[in-house]
């Protein structure tokens, strides 16, 4: 098998793994080479170079574990996608490979998602034109479909899909993996984004970006009915810090990089490979308000969706946030700068200063 295995290797195009990667990451597979062997021989071998790439740059925990019916399964469905969509049919080489065929996003557990994602996904996007109308029409219609949403109490943050459709909700990370998986089921290239810590060091955040002949972003369970390249999230992403790892912004990328990509929930794991794309998100320009952010609880703690009103030099309303929307994801208003506002909330109200242009706050109202 091994003389084989390097005959056919010498022949791929110059998308497909180097045969040295290949043999070392079999070397690394111990007990479980045959059943990577047996995973790159059974494929088509006009297709075999996409499970070379997959054992070429899987993690070391994948290769000593995962079995070739699960390999093939993930690979066979990948390709058959990529053949049925209008829109997966011009993914270039290299993003289908690196963006639609791995069977995963981060360290999330090895579920075999693609085919059930695939039945449930595949009449909701029936009249889907491009990438971009299937990534706002799953974001719209599946969550709901499957009675998941989000959820600040819940098992782990990194859920596989099938492990936060079974809890009946997930973090803005297992959101994003549900989501991710969905557009890969059906062709559309993802890949997870997030910063370990905003800027002014209130969390963490996932989102997620699909590839429609460049990269573009949403949040997932959160979708904007304006489109993609959207969120509440975009004011804190334009403050984020390219050569400050704690408050940058990475994506994720199944290849080998020399970026880990950040896993807030195992902060000394470094196997999930990354890349730095802050330059995408942060702003240069200066800002001239003042960013005012308002979250409103109960008696319970719980976060509460009532009116909310800011009078001073200018005047706004709006409606603060509940438990179904991300725990950093506030009521924000942009103030004039070092001027008095009245916030009220019903019969309660409390002075607030806002303060210099280009910076924020975040105030917390206790309702009765």
């Amino acid at each position: 098998m091994r003389g084989l295995l390097c005959i056919l290797l010498v022949s791929l195009p110059a998308v497909a793994a180097e045969p040295d990667a290949v043999e070392k990451q079999l070397a690394k597979a111990k007990e479980n080479r045959a059943e990577l062997e047996k995973a790159i021989a059974g494929v088509p071998k006009n297709e075999r170079a996409g499970m070379e790439f997959l054992v070429a740059n899987m993690p070391d925990a994948d290769l000593v574990s995962l079995k070739a019916d699960f390999l093939i399964e993930n690979h066979i469905l990948a390709y058959k996608a990529r053949k049925q969509f209008p829109w997966a049919k011009d993914v270039p080489e290299e993003i289908f490979l690196n963006n639609v065929l791995p069977y995963a996003n981060v360290d999330e557990k090895r579920d075999p998602w693609r085919k059930d994602l695939y039945e449930k996904c595949v009449l909701l996007v029936k009249d889907c034109k491009t990438a971009s109308d299937v990534a706002q029409t799953l974001n719209k219609e599946l969550f709901p479909l499957l009675k998941l949403k989000y959820a600040p109490q819940r098992r782990a943050p990194n859920l596989s899909p099938l492990e936060s459709i079974r809890q009946g909700n997930a973090s803005c990370t297992g959101l994003s993996i549900v989501l991710s998986d969905a557009c890969r089921a059906v062709g559309v290239p993802t890949r997870l984004v997030g910063t370990p810590n905003w800027s002014d060091k209130r969390g963490n955040h996932t989102w997620i970006e699909i590839w429609d002949k460049k990269w573009r972003f949403t949040g997932a369970c959160e979708p904007d009915p304006l489109g993609l390249d959207r969120g509440w999230f975009v004011g804190d992403a334009a403050k984020a810090q390219k050569d400050n790892p704690e408050h940058a912004i990475y994506a994720t990328s199944f290849k080998k990089t020399d970026t880990p990509f950040p896993l807030v929930w195992a902060r000394d794991k470094k196997t999930v490979s990354g890349e730095n794309v802050t330059d995408r998100y942060a702003k240069a320009e200066k800002k001239e308000t003042f960013r005012l952010s308002i979250r409103v609880v109960d008696a319970k703690g719980k976060r509460a969706i009532v009116a909310v009103s800011v009078a001073g030099p200018t005047k706004h309303e709006g409606v603060s946030k509940g438990e179904s929307a991300d725990l950093n994801d506030f009521l924000s208003f942009e103030l004039k700068p070092g001027a008095e506002y009245v916030v009220k909330v019903g019969d309660l109200s409390k002075t607030v200063k806002s303060g210099k242009a280009g910076e924020s706050t975040v105030i917390e109202i206790k309702t009765p």
